[in-house]
Parts: structure tokens; sequence; C-alpha cells
């Protein structure tokens, strides 16, 4: 169970894998689903930025049109007997696609949608994206064609079934016995913004063994006393987030790597509040694990999250 809330890990609709198999009964509930149009990156929306739920006869029009490639039916799952499906393609003049503003990125969204619609944005761009760059058989070389609602791509050569792939990655918010917290730079982030470290979990290991390397080899820092936190899809492009805390046992000795980290700061809540007040300091977006991890960190003794809104 995740001990934080986070705003991208809710799943509210059923995803119904038994329908994949159906594909009769799949063409049936197109024909009454609500439909997402995903269009290269993109969600298209309403001027509230809701989701704009189309028909299938207009998906139809959209297809018929000159304004989009052919793209893949993906089947969503049901919700309250309400079929739920999105279609993805690519703009055809991606320089004029990028000027509509009925358009927006998931990124945009975040902090816009409710649950039901939050869980059928992640599901589509994460499956999107995997549909996207695994067009080819990875054994022969081959194309592939999307099959049982789009959860899988199937080779038009050998019959290989080929399936989805999630990246795991551990992040990790490191505190000292003083409880403070140990935040990063990277030198490709937006100026000032600290956050905690994070990578990939690597052939062989535990999500425990990664924390403790990631945490060595971009901080310095040997931590141990790992404590799970939660998860959180992150489709950017096909990550799930892991969240740990762990506790340092050198804090002294913590110091930047100087390739992916150029600089790192322990904080208090004090000096957190007054970094962000005078802006040397800026934190992830609100949708981001590591945001809500530093929330939780922030808010344990009473101390009010929006002081870290720098407003």
């Amino acid at each position: 169970m995740n001990v934080l809330k986070l705003p991208l890990a809710s799943e509210a609709v059923d995803r119904s894998g038994e329908l994949r198999l159906k594909p009769d009964e799949l063409s049936r509930l197109w024909q009454e689903a609500r439909i997402l149009h995903f269009a290269s990156g993109k969600f298209l929306v309403k001027s509230n930025f809701e989701l704009d739920f189309q028909s299938a006869s207009q998906i139809s029009q959209l297809r018929d049109g000159k304004n989009f490639a052919v793209g893949e039916e993906l089947f969503l799952g049901i919700d309250k007997g309400i079929a739920y499906f999105a279609w993805c393609s690519d703009a055809v003049d991606f320089e004029s696609f990028e000027l509509l503003e009925s358009y927006k990125t998931l990124r945009t969204l975040g902090d816009y949608l409710p649950q039901l619609e939050m869980g059928l944005a992640i599901h589509t761009q994460a499956i999107a994206n995997w549909h996207h760059t695994h067009q080819f058989c990875a054994r022969c070389g081959a194309p592939t064609e999307s099959a049982n609602g789009g959860s899988l791509r199937k080779c038009t050569s050998d019959g290989s079934e080929h399936y989805p792939r999630t990246d795991g990655a551990v992040i990790v918010l490191v505190k000292d016995k003083e409880d403070r917290v140990l935040l990063g730079r990277q030198k490709i982030w937006p100026e000032k913004r600290f956050s905690c470290f994070a990578g990939f979990v690597e052939p062989g290991e535990s999500f425990e063994q990664t924390v403790l390397r990631e945490v060595f080899e971009e901080s310095g820092i040997k931590a141990d006393e790992v404590t799970y936190l939660g998860s959180q899809p992150w489709p950017f492009p096909a990550s799930i987030m892991i969240s740990f805390s762990a506790l340092a046992t050198n804090p002294d000795l913590a110091k930047a790597d100087g390739e992916e980290i150029e600089e790192i700061r322990w904080l208090t809540r004090e000096e957190m509040r007054e970094a962000i007040a005078d802006q040397s300091l800026t934190l992830p977006p609100s949708m981001s694990v590591a945001r809500k991890m530093i929330e939780f960190w922030y808010e344990k003794f009473g101390a009010d999250v929006r002081d870290l809104s720098g407003k």
C-alpha cells in the first residue's frame, strides 16, 4: 500500500482484460464507447482542461480527414458500464498541430484531471509510447501489428508476441538522524531546481540494492533503514517510480558526483522554507512523486505544505 497520496497512482477503471481476447466484442463496444484522441504526444481537451471524449463517428471523421495519420485503437477498460478506448495517431503537419490550443500534454493536464480521467490518460500515454517504438519484431525485424485491444503486438512474419515494457526506477528521500533531507540538482534541470535521488534498476538488483547504489553513486552517502513509501506510473516515456526513504550513516561526507549531480544540499524544514521564499531553490512539479515525498517529510511535524509553493 502507498504511504504517499500520489496523483498518478490511482486506477479508477476496470481494465477488463478478459475482453482483449474477444475482437468482435471490442468492435461492438467501440461503437458506443467514450474515446480519447491522443495525437503526437497530446490529448484532445475541452477549454476547461478536461479530456474531450469522442464518439466512434467523430473518430471516423478524424480518420477520414487529412490532419492525422492512421492510428491504433486501444481498449482501456470499462467503468460503470461505459467502455473507454483511445485512438492514437500522429499529426501530419506537426508544426501546425503544435499551435492548436485544443491539444495538451499530460504534464500540462496533471493538476486538472479528475481521478478517472487521469488513470485513462496515463494508461493511454504509456501504451501509445510503447506502440510507437515497437513497430518491428525484435527477433526477425519484420513489421508488427497491434493485437488484443492494443495490449500487445504480434510479428507479421513469425507470429511472436511482444508485450509492453515498463522500466523500473527507484527514487529516494535521504534523511539524517536530525531529520534533515538531502536534495540534489542535475545540470539539465531548470535553474535552482533540487529533487530526490533516483535511478533505474539494473539487471539482477532488488529495489533496495538499487536505492543504496544510486544514493552512493550520486552523493557519496552510505545509507540504511530503507523504507518503502509508494509507487507511481511515470509514462515519460515508460517508467514506474518506486519511492523509498533511507537514513544516511555518513552525512558529513555528502558530495555531488559532478556528472549527473552538480550540487547537493542538506536542508532543515526552516532552511527549505527560506530557500523557496528567497527563490534560491525550487522543487519538482506537483504531479511528481519527488514533490509528494518532499511534502510528506515537510509536514510530518505539522508544518504547512503550502510553504513550499513559493507563493
